[in-house]
């Protein structure tokens, strides 16, 4: 945990196994973090009426098969939603075949409808295994270990060819030989009893048995793709003059950019056979296995010229790699932003800007009379919302300017509720500020009295144009991201003012919209509470390392924070604001983090 995964960087904690820990004392153990995979069938007719015109699918890390039979389903039934949406045809049903198809390709534990339904979903989290389950064909009735042979009531069909796995071995082994009292058959049904082998390994009686891949699926995916190879159009116009460079000029059809280059050759006169228009067209539509194919070549040619055959594959390949850059650089974002050099001279002054220093308190169990010395405290917004938080609130702000920290995430269903509530804050308090963390926010707080305004690090602040940005909202303070490099800091720094560093902390490493404790992405009526008493919960991993895990039970979002502190010297770096995140440490230690600054 603690590489960010929204930067390609993503380690794949969620597929690890974990223990959950209330004080000391194990209460779940397993993938608690491993969701299955999402699947929308059932919604397409309500998703595609609510606006969406694009449907992304996981395929990146995905085998071609995955992606063929995903693909090829889903778009079945995206037709079929627009048939029905259209009232020509009068239902959407979703052929059974069509779903085990899915499952098959792969699967965590079968799908899940993530947070698309309204009720709450407990099958969120599949916890038992972290990888592709594949269909359940049944359990292990017989099983002869010196043969090899395995004996299975079938659930669901099996056929020569297929992969199977079972519960206790992490092989996997294809069916050669499969046979029903002893006769050697092809294919078995449901309800039948066969034999397959020979299988040797970590099985035994009762074990579980899955089919992990189908051989007829396979080929009918294997198939699709092969048949399928839709290039991309270009025209192309080529000038071979005596004398002259070679000059290109092509153009995609499909994309509208136009590319021209000269090619550094300068064509000889033929000595024996000269080369012809289709001779060079023979060459240039030998585009092979690239994404392009030439619609159209145009060829202006002086009689009697020869080019070797390798020049001309040549200006082909050069042709193809020249617009394909240019295409993918049509599609760059450019985004120009003016910096305030005023800014930059009054932050290259020698004299150092003296650092403010201020508390995030995530924890407000703590006796914070006690505190020293602190210019500023950020109090999260729940804590505002509870009454028996209010004296030890007003006790702070005698202190120190009080600042509302907001969630990282609200919820829509949450927005009008967490309005009314943050007017009822500002007549109870003497609030100073508020530390935004979503844009979605700036509406919610826009007929507040005018405040102080904290940009969050969760604004994703990893450079030059973001801060500006930022500021020409009107934050007066920017927390950048605690992920950068102290050369990016600097260089921050050497731009900008009031600029806000995380010195020390834990930081959030997820905010799961899902409950540990009630193993739901939404509270329900029979839950017993537990996030009511669950001050000391974490998850604790294979090697140890306990991560915390704080509960939310208006929202449902579990916040589960970096098993390491996270602790900068900043000493070298020219920034305005020092912030040290508070979560289990006590009074002493917060004093003592305070004298350290």
């Amino acid at each position: 945990m603690g590489v960010h995964g929204n930067r390609g960087k993503c380690a794949q904690p969620c597929r690890l196994p974990y223990n959950l820990v209330h004080n000391n004392k194990i209460i779940d153990k397993g993938y608690l973090l491993s969701t299955r995979d999402l699947c929308t069938l059932e919604f397409l007719p309500q998703l595609i009426e609510a606006g969406v015109d694009s449907f992304k699918i996981e395929g990146r890390m995905k085998s071609p098969v995955y992606v063929a039979t995903v693909t090829r389903i889903y778009r079945k039934y995206i037709d079929l939603a627009q048939k029905f949406i259209n009232k020509e045809i009068d239902s959407y049903v979703i052929d059974e075949d069509d779903k085990k198809a899915l499952l098959q390709v792969f699967n965590r534990g079968g799908f899940s409808t993530g947070h698309l339904d309204n009720t709450c979903n407990k099958e969120l989290v599949f916890k038992e295994k972290p990888n592709n389950l594949g269909i359940y064909l049944g359990k292990i009735i017989k099983y002869n270990k010196n043969k090899g042979l395995v004996t299975v009531k079938l659930e669901n069909p099996v056929s020569i060819g297929d992969s199977v796995s079972f519960e206790n071995e992490k092989s996997k082994y294809t069916i050669s030989e499969l046979m029903d009292k002893n006769i050697n058959i092809k294919k078995g049904d449901i309800s039948q009893i066969v034999t397959f082998g020979r299988m040797k390994g970590n099985i035994k009686l009762n074990d579980k048995v899955y089919k992990i891949s189908d051989k007829e699926l396979f080929s009918l995916a294997t198939e699709s793709f092969n048949n399928e190879n839709k290039k991309n159009l270009l025209e192309c116009t080529l000038n071979i003059q005596l004398n002259k460079k070679v000059e290109v000029t092509v153009k995609s059809l499909d994309f509208g950019v136009l590319t021209k280059f000269e090619y550094d050759y300068i064509p000889d006169v033929a000595q024996n056979v000269p080369i012809t228009r289709e001779n060079v067209i023979k060459q240039f539509n030998k585009t092979l296995n690239t994404c392009f194919e030439f619609s159209k070549i145009e060829i202006n040619m002086d009689e009697k010229l020869f080019i070797p055959t390798s020049i001309l594959n040549d200006i082909r390949r050069k042709t193809i790699n020249l617009i394909e850059e240019n295409i993918v650089e049509s599609f760059k974002r450019k985004i120009e932003v003016h910096f305030n050099n005023t800014i930059k001279a009054q932050n290259n002054n020698t004299n150092e800007p003296e650092k403010k220093l201020l508390l995030n308190v995530l924890n407000l169990s703590l006796d914070y009379e006690k505190l020293n010395n602190i210019d500023s405290i950020y109090i999260p917004l729940k804590y505002f919302m509870n009454k028996k938080f209010e004296d030890i609130i007003k006790t702070i702000s005698k202190k120190s300017k009080i600042y509302i920290y907001m969630p990282v995430v609200i919820k829509d269903k949450f927005v009008k509720t967490i309005t009314n509530q943050l007017i009822k804050v500002f007549e109870r308090f003497d609030i100073y500020g508020i530390v935004v963390s979503n844009l979605a926010q700036i509406e919610m707080i826009k007929n507040l009295p005018k405040v102080d305004l904290i940009a969050n690090y969760t604004f994703n602040v990893y450079n030059l144009n973001t801060v500006q940005v930022l500021k020409d909202m009107g934050f007066s303070t920017v927390t950048i991201s605690p992920e950068l490099h102290k050369d990016s800091i600097r260089n921050i720094c050497s731009y900008f003012d009031n600029i806000e560093l995380i010195s020390y902390g834990n930081i959030p490493v997820m905010n799961a919209s899902y409950c540990l404790l009630g193993n739901s992405n939404k509270c329900f009526e029979s839950c017993s509470k537990k996030c009511n008493f669950s001050d000391n919960l974490y998850l604790k991993d294979r090697l140890g390392f306990k991560f915390k895990v704080i509960p939310d039970n208006l929202q449902t979002i579990t916040t589960i924070y970096n098993s390491k502190t996270t602790k900068l010297d900043y000493s070298d770096v020219n920034v305005h604001t020092i912030r040290i995140d508070i979560l289990d440490e006590n009074i002493e230690d917060i004093n003592f983090l305070i004298t350290r600054k």
